[in-house]
């Protein structure tokens, strides 16, 4: 078996990240420097591609479940948490840009945080982000947990929640653990009862996002608002 150490310059990940950017990296190629080493019988890169093909990409990969991941050969306690600080890292900055003023300018940014938080969830979580004046983000809430199938949702502890940060606009969002995104009958029910006693407090809905296995939902984009 080659090695990675034997290959071209330019073919190997650490070298091809030197001369010409981490952005020229393949997703194999970029976890594979994370993992190091590969396994026996297998270059490092080779060992990448193929946890990227048993994960469908490396995104199903960073949300799977630890026992899930766990389950696959040379993936030790120690890689799976490295790979658990990746998508912390990645949730953590895309909150960070939220923040920021120019966060909420931009929409796929708002759809990638919440795919990050919530995509992964094994069971149905409702969660709220509650809004300043200025649009930017003041806090993520994991509001209501639920069973597999579905969360209760309690319109008075949203608007608690909601005067006690002062915020001055909400996004709802929460996941369908089956995967399908496509928002049902209570769905729209609980939107139409939230923003009714949000808007008795003065308070705008800005959204509600569906977080499944595809394209997440977004209500406003629908008319649904």
């Amino acid at each position: 078996m080659s090695t990675v150490k034997s290959w071209p310059a330019h073919e190997r990940p650490r070298e091809k990240m030197t001369e010409m950017g981490v952005a020229a990296l393949s997703d194999a190629e970029l976890l594979a420097i994370l993992l190091g080493t590969g396994v026996r019988g297998k270059d490092v890169v080779t060992y990448a591609r193929e946890l990227l093909q048993a994960f469908e990409g490396i995104g199903g990969m960073l949300a799977a479940p630890t026992q899930e991941l766990l389950q696959q050969p040379g993936l030790g306690p120690a890689r799976v948490m490295q790979l658990q600080v990746v998508m912390e890292i990645s949730r953590r900055y895309l909150a960070w840009q939220l923040r920021r003023d120019e966060g909420f300018t931009q929409p796929s940014m708002v759809r990638d945080y919440l795919t990050a938080q919530l995509r992964h969830q094994q069971r149905e979580v409702f969660v709220v982000l509650l809004l300043d004046s200025q649009h930017r983000l003041l806090k993520y809430v994991e509001l209501f947990h639920g069973t597999i199938n579905a969360a209760p949702v309690y319109p008075r502890e949203i608007i608690k929640l909601v005067m006690h940060h002062n915020a001055a606009a909400v996004i709802l969002a929460h996941n369908h653990p089956s995967g399908v995104a496509e928002p049902s009958n209570a769905d729209q029910r609980v939107t139409d009862r939230l923003k009714k006693a949000l808007t008795m407090i003065d308070v705008a809905l800005l959204d509600h996002f569906v977080i499944g296995s595809g394209e997440p939902v977004s209500f406003a984009e629908r008319g649904l608002l």
